[in-house]
């Protein structure tokens, strides 16, 4: 049997008025995700355990088969993984976006998806005005970058995603609690760096947010994770363009698949996503292939971006996939979903159960559900199950 598990980050959503009450999933043409949900079975899923926060990390740890309640301990710190950043003990990784700033409010929590090339050159210049023998900066993909304190610097401190926080006062969300002060003021000083920097200026002239702050969030310690292969008997493969999946993967052990041109946007490379799925399943068990672009059109709360992003999933990495498995001489197991919720409405995640569905193609059983969507997912015969035990039924199912 060979498992592909498909993830549209952020898919699920809720009702919206201007699409005559439906949500995404409902209004948007599916036509290989209703495939999947019509000749298999169907069900919710619970990605967030009871409190814990309703994030990518969790909700993606779970799916990838563990327990967040077990083996979560920061976001930050598998991003670091991802990036090849090795941690000491005491070392406290922070997730590092760059943002736009305006009139004290966060107007863009990615700074308009700046490119890696510019916010790689703001990064490295952060790091050397800022760094020190304690603090230092590594640059990432887009807007996403890290941040590593030495000796347990802002463990506990409390903070904010900014995500969750857009046209919003910063200074009733800057870090707080311990060694909050600490990082809020590294907020304030990336500003003066940042604010006339010739990168900056550019994007000016060009009509584009400036990354002109940077906003630090999602800290950790590294965490141990017990080999994949080791707990479900699989050799299996991670393809996603943002660090943090690729972090769970190198902690879990799986192999994580780079290809060139995945963005984690609208204009990711879906064919060249689909592309490696397949080639990785001539060699291996199981692939996990994440599509970050619904979540970030969520965020921005635009219906258009969104419809646009799930089709896009739809056609250009479920519909090749389904057609290859299809094809194949051996069976497959299909498994798409989304991590979590994020509603158009609130422009953040949030912790609802989504729905999945389950295709196999050596059994023509169905639970008689025509469509994938939160509603018909509610009808399913696999009723409401613990994201994290998913992998282990898939497996183990004859």
């Amino acid at each position: 049997m060979k498992y592909a598990v498909l993830i549209g980050d952020g898919m699920a959503d809720y009702p919206i008025e201007e699409l005559g009450g439906k949500t995404i999933l409902q209004a948007a043409r599916t036509p290989a995700m209703d495939y999947i949900a019509a000749h298999g079975k169907t069900g919710l899923a619970k990605t967030i355990p009871d409190g814990l926060p309703a994030g990518s990390d969790v909700a993606n740890m779970s799916i990838l088969g563990y327990d967040p309640a077990v083996y979560y301990s920061g976001r930050a710190p598998l991003e670091a993984a991802s990036m090849s950043v090795a941690l000491a003990s005491d070392d406290v990784a922070f997730r590092c976006n760059l943002v736009t700033i305006e009139q004290g409010r966060i107007k863009d929590y990615s700074a308009g998806h700046i490119s890696s090339e510019e916010a790689k050159i703001l990064i490295e210049t952060l790091d050397t005005e800022l760094g020190t023998e304690e603090l230092s900066f590594y640059p990432g993909i887009s807007y996403r970058h890290l941040l590593v304190a030495k000796n347990n610097l802002g463990a506990e401190a409390e903070c904010t995603p900014p995500h969750d926080i857009t046209e919003k006062k910063i200074e009733e969300y800057l870090p707080g609690g311990k060694e909050g002060d600490f990082f809020s003021d590294l907020i304030k000083k990336s500003m003066i760096i940042l604010e006339l920097h010739p990168v900056n200026l550019k994007r000016i002239e060009e009509g584009k947010n400036p990354a002109n702050s940077i906003w630090v969030w999602g800290q950790g310690y590294a965490p141990k994770f017990t080999p994949f292969r080791e707990l479900y008997g699989k050799a299996g493969a991670v393809i996603s363009a943002v660090d943090l999946l690729k972090g769970i993967g190198v902690y879990a052990g799986l192999d994580v698949i780079e290809v060139p041109g995945a963005t984690g946007y609208l204009d990711t490379n879906y064919e060249g996503k689909a592309s490696a799925a397949i080639e990785v399943l001539k060699t291996r068990d199981l692939v996990f292939v994440h599509v970050e672009a619904p979540d970030e059109a969520g965020h921005e709360g635009s219906i258009d971006k969104k419809l646009k992003a799930v089709e896009d999933f739809d056609s250009r990495i479920v519909a090749p996939i389904l057609k290859h498995a299809e094809a194949s001489d051996e069976p497959f197991t299909i498994l798409v979903l989304p991590d979590h919720p994020t509603p158009i409405s609130l422009k953040t995640h949030v912790p609802d159960p989504i729905p999945f569905a389950v295709y196999r193609t050596d059994k023509t059983d169905s639970d008689g559900t025509e469509t994938f969507n939160e509603e018909s997912a509610r009808k399913g015969s696999l009723g409401l199950v613990k994201a994290s035990d998913l992998i282990g039924i898939l497996v183990k199912a004859k």
